[in-house]
Formats: C-alpha cells, structure tokens, sequence
C-alpha cells in the first residue's frame, strides 16, 4: 500500500500563484459582481468552461481544429463553434505575437521599428536596441 505524506499532498493541492492581465483580470471582476463571484472565482470558472470546451477529441473542438487545419470552413460551424474558434484564434495569435518580438527581431537585423506600448504611446527601437517614446 502506498501512502502520501501530508506535507506532499498539502504542496500537491496548494493554490499556484499566475499573474493574468489587467483587462481580464478587470473583466472578471466586473462579471464576477454580476455573477457574485470573486475575480479569482470567474477567473476559475471560465478557466473550466476553456477546459472543457477545448478538450481533445470533442466533437466541437475537433470542428474547430479542422478549420486551423484548413480542412473546414469556418462558415460551417455552429454559432457556439465560432465563438470559441474566434477566442482560440485570438489567444493563438496573442501567444505568437507575445512570442515573436517583433521589434527585437527587426532591431537584430538592422532596422528600426514603431509599436504601441501597454499605455498607448508610440514606441521607436532602434537598431542597437534602445528604445525611445515618439512625440506625437
């Protein structure tokens, strides 16, 4: 018989500390009012709904990867499909653009590059990777 120790599973159940954005996290405490739930709690709870909606080999998830595979048109899903292949495709494309760096990328091969920043200046970096605000 095996036995857990009950350090191992106080560490193995303890909360996981995340850091989320301030729009959703602003968003889940606007619905969490409404629904009266904590932010913390609507965060939760849309985390469950993703999960299950997402899960691997789920009729409607299988539909939705079909259309990211090319293979089926967006038109020919559901109402319910489109609205979660459109918050997949938004959270892909966040995650990539996150990931890409764009303007690093473009200050490594020489050139500069403009952007907005989280507070809606315009942002030049420069070749050698500096970076300064535009005047607008």
């Amino acid at each position: 018989m095996t036995t857990t120790s009950p350090h191992r599973t106080a560490k193995k159940n303890a909360d996981r500390a995340t850091r989320f954005s301030a729009e959703l996290f602003e968003a889940a405490q606007a619905v969490g009012e409404i629904e009266n739930r904590s932010a913390r709690q609507q965060l939760e709870h849309w985390a469950s709904i993703g999960r299950a909606v997402s899960a691997p080999g789920s009729t409607a998830q299988s539909r939705i990867e079909a259309v990211f595979a090319g293979t089926l048109s967006r038109q020919e899903l559901s109402v319910d499909e489109v609205r979660s292949f459109d918050a997949q495709f938004d959270a892909r494309a966040e995650f990539r653009m996150a990931e890409a760096d764009i303007p690093a990328r473009r200050a490594a091969e020489g050139h500069r590059s403009f952007h907005l920043d989280g507070e809606g200046n315009i942002v030049e970096t420069h070749p050698d990777g500096t970076q300064t605000l535009v005047d607008a």
